[in-house]
């Protein structure tokens, strides 16, 4: 089983992760794939740099770039552990990407939504180097995600969990809803499964 974790910038993707491992189960971060390659060219590892190494990537690669070099990982991973967590993915293509080079799995969109304006106030918190500082800082970011068409792969997600709720409440929807993917795991195949949407 493949899960892909898709949300907007700030909706608490990482929970939903970090639950997986927590269980034994691993990840691979898409942008630590390019944060990697940014690395590879000889540049500084700084939010300029790194964009602009996701931009050529897309431009030598074509839009799934980013998909195409985690493939390798994921399939390293998938020897090892019968599920494989992927977190970063903004696009149907590199959906389209993964669900090619392994057609054997199930693959599953996990999406998460938050409120915009509860995302700015957490990534303002947060205060990492590349989180925006003001709220037009914040739609510009929210503006470049969506031009990816991230807002595809989440309205195209298997589920939905909504983050509007206080830290506990969420992760004790996140906790329900990997206890019920588990339950569906399969040794082989492809499976379906029903859409859950946690509800404040």
């Amino acid at each position: 089983m493949i899960i892909i974790v898709t949300g907007m910038p700030g909706s608490g993707k990482s929970r939903i992760v970090k639950e997986f491992e927590r269980r034994g189960f691993p990840s691979v971060s898409m942008g630590d794939v390019v944060r990697e390659e940014t690395v590879k060219r000889g540049l500084e590892l700084t939010k300029e740099n790194v964009a602009k190494v996701s931009i050529r990537l897309r431009q030598e690669l074509g839009q799934n770039a980013v998909a195409k070099l985690t493939v390798e990982k994921v399939r390293r991973l998938l020897e090892g552990s019968r599920v494989v967590v992927i977190d970063g993915v903004r696009s149907l293509d590199e959906v389209g990407t993964f669900r090619s080079a392994f057609p054997t799995e199930e693959i599953i969109i996990l999406a998460v939504h938050t409120p915009p304006h509860t995302r700015f106030e957490r990534l303002k918190a947060r205060g990492r180097h590349d989180d925006p500082r003001t709220w037009e800082d914040f739609e510009e970011r929210d503006w470049k995600e969506l031009k990816f068409g991230i807002g595809n792969v989440i309205a195209m997600a298997d589920h939905m969990i909504v983050n509007d709720c206080s830290r506990d409440e969420y992760e004790e929807r996140v906790r329900e809803l990997v206890d019920f993917l588990l339950s569906k795991l399969r040794p082989s195949g492809r499976g379906g499964g029903q859409r859950i949407l946690a509800e404040h």
